[in-house]
């Protein structure tokens, strides 16, 4: 029977002597971001210097000291991953009015000068379009020019490796390999810069924890580990909040390390641990039934699919599906407060899920979804 290993710590990111050199596949996360102000306090925590830049309004000095206590923990990624592992980095640029002046602060530009100063090498980037803004909603001086400013619609999804291409040299890595492909179809969606899905609004009871967790849903960490991980690879999140990319991570067959500051989302990370197994076999299913519909539309079109992926007893368009093995959850264990062990099952082809529409996985609005961050 597969397994994977998840843990959690509570912990600086910026120093985790408890991760070895080069001991990690992947890392997804998305930090604090600067300049806005639910993160203000936190980063106050950090600096005397950051609390004084905002208190007497200096945007730009404020800016520059966030970041590089951000900083310090993309040194730590590189230190951690291994070379030809990716680091994905989810961050928004900022708005704000200080000292009577608005102005933009761009977070994500910002980020890819720190990260390639740390020895990562940039690639192509993701736009994710979170469609959370009303269509009427702009800020300025209405409807006369020369005052208004345009509404960021848009967060980045920064994508950096470490070193050259990845090497595929074991037998077990080709396996592995070929049992993580993605249907023709996910690559055709997933692969474009433009990504068009929803954030999470999120209902976190803890008001404390609310200024402190920001939506993060579950679609983003299920691409990124699947485009850029293997099946038992390890997936770091070193800005964990309420346990999504660590969801993820178990939905997909690969082990995780969450580290997170704050240890009162403890609960929350471990409740929606226990609670996870039914929308994560949902999630996972919901990838057979798609690929199915994909290829009653073919039939229907008169496209014959001339591959056959024996593991589902499905058509596929290329000969690198052929091999595509998914697996549902059969257990998940916590065995202490931070480790977590999962267990799964094949889906055969005697199981597949036939071709019918879904229901959502995480419905906005309710919690626990088991898959907000």
């Amino acid at each position: 029977m597969t397994t994977t290993r998840h843990q959690i710590v509570f912990a600086n990111s910026q120093n985790l002597p408890m991760l070895a050199d080069d001991s990690i596949d992947l890392v997804v996360t998305s930090p604090p971001y600067p300049m806005i102000q639910m993160w203000d306090s936190l980063f106050a925590s950090f600096s005397k210097a950051i609390a004084g830049a905002l208190e007497n309004q200096n945007g730009d000095e404020a800016f520059s000291l966030m970041h590089q206590e951000l900083d310090a923990v993309w040194k730590e990624m590189h230190r951690v991953l291994k070379n030809g592992g990716f680091l994905c980095i989810n961050i928004g640029d900022a708005v704000r009015t200080l000292n009577d002046r608005f102005q933009l602060f761009p977070n994500h530009s910002r980020i890819i000068a720190a990260c390639t100063e740390a020895g990562f090498h940039l690639l192509p980037v993701v736009l994710w379009r979170k469609q959370t803004n009303a269509p009427n909603k702009f800020m300025g001086s209405g409807m006369l020019p020369a005052g208004a400013y345009v509404t960021l619609e848009h967060e980045y999804i920064l994508i950096f490796r470490k070193g050259d291409k990845r090497l595929f040299t074991r037998l077990s890595e080709k396996l592995a390999r070929r049992e993580s492909a993605f249907f023709w179809e996910e690559r055709n969606i997933w692969f474009s810069d433009i990504w068009d899905f929803k954030g999470i609004f999120q209902t976190l009871n803890h008001q404390k924890l609310r200024r402190k967790s920001a939506a993060f849903p579950f679609e983003l960490p299920f691409r990124l580990i699947q485009m850029y991980s293997l099946k038992q690879d390890t997936v770091l999140d070193p800005f964990l909040g309420t346990g999504v990319t660590t969801l993820a991570a178990m939905a997909f067959c690969r082990n995780s390390v969450g580290i997170e500051l704050d240890d009162n989302f403890q609960r929350i990370i471990l409740d929606q641990v226990r609670t996870a197994r039914p929308a994560l076999n949902q999630r996972i299913s919901e990838r057979i039934a798609s690929h199915a519909q994909f290829v009653d539309t073919c039939n229907a079109s008169g496209k014959n699919l001339k591959y056959m992926n024996a593991p589902h007893g499905l058509p596929v368009m290329t000969r690198q599906e052929c091999e595509i093995r998914i697996e549902s959850i059969a257990d998940i264990l916590v065995e202490s407060s931070n480790e977590i062990k999962v267990m799964y099952q094949y889906l055969s082809a005697d199981n597949a899920p036939a071709a019918v529409p879904v229901a959502p996985l995480n419905p906005p609005g309710k919690y626990p979804a088991a898959l907000d961050s």
